[in-house]
């Protein structure tokens, strides 16, 4: 039942209906909500900005022609922000929504990892990297809970396939990577962990679009 319909059919139809369904149509009427849009947009640019502030030590020393492909995770912040932006107008740009997909999931889940390592070779944290670990998980997660509404054809999958792994090799090649100065010993098993991360992301990024449109309805 359309969460349109459910609304206009009243309060009896939706008692009527299982509660792992309510359920799914209240978080879904979440998600859709201006309101709450306009949080999450907000939430997004503050912290795009801070992430690229974050980074501004690394980017004062990063040759010109690679600046574009340092800051990972504050410009894939930056693609669900301009995602967001066109969303609240009812419009939308699959190529972005592909790129934040991708990259939310990647980084959202890297940053986390190195985190914790770096907690487990240290011994402790600073402050902010425990806010970095949730900020950066809850990254992750927000991109896979607008799936459903990104308008993602394989083509924009493809580009965005070629950006990220594109990445890696300036950040592993080139040696453009984050700095964890605790991590410097395991650079090339971090490259590693991380290509495959990539792949992991862009199939993650198919399965909840392309493939998911294109499974038949029962």
């Amino acid at each position: 039942m359309p969460l349109k319909h459910l609304c206009l059919t009243g309060k009896g139809a939706f008692s009527s209906i299982k509660e792992e369904d309510k359920i799914k149509y209240m978080f879904k009427a979440l998600l859709l909500d201006k309101r709450f849009l306009i949080l999450l947009f907000v939430i997004n640019l503050f912290g795009t900005i801070y992430g690229y502030e974050w980074y501004g030590w690394q980017l004062e020393k990063t040759p010109d022609i690679f600046l574009i492909f340092v800051p990972d995770s504050p410009t894939a912040s930056l693609f669900f922000t301009i995602f967001l932006f066109f969303f609240i107008f009812k419009k939308h740009f699959p190529l972005i929504e592909a790129l934040a997909i991708i990259t939310l999931f990647k980084y959202g889940v890297w940053a986390v990892v190195m985190n914790v390592l770096t907690l487990w070779i240290n011994g402790s944290l600073p402050p902010e990297a425990y806010m970095l670990i949730v900020s950066h998980a809850a990254m992750a997660i927000q991109g896979l809970l607008y799936a459903p509404f990104y308008k993602i054809r394989v083509v924009h999958i493809v580009i965005a396939a070629i950006w990220t792994l594109h990445n890696d090799i300036i950040d592993y090649v080139f040696g453009m990577m984050p700095i964890y100065s605790s991590l410097t010993d395991y650079m090339n098993e971090i490259g590693y962990f991380t290509f495959w991360l990539s792949i992991l992301s862009i199939f993650i990024a198919y399965r909840m679009t392309i493939s998911r449109k294109n499974k038949p309805s029962l």
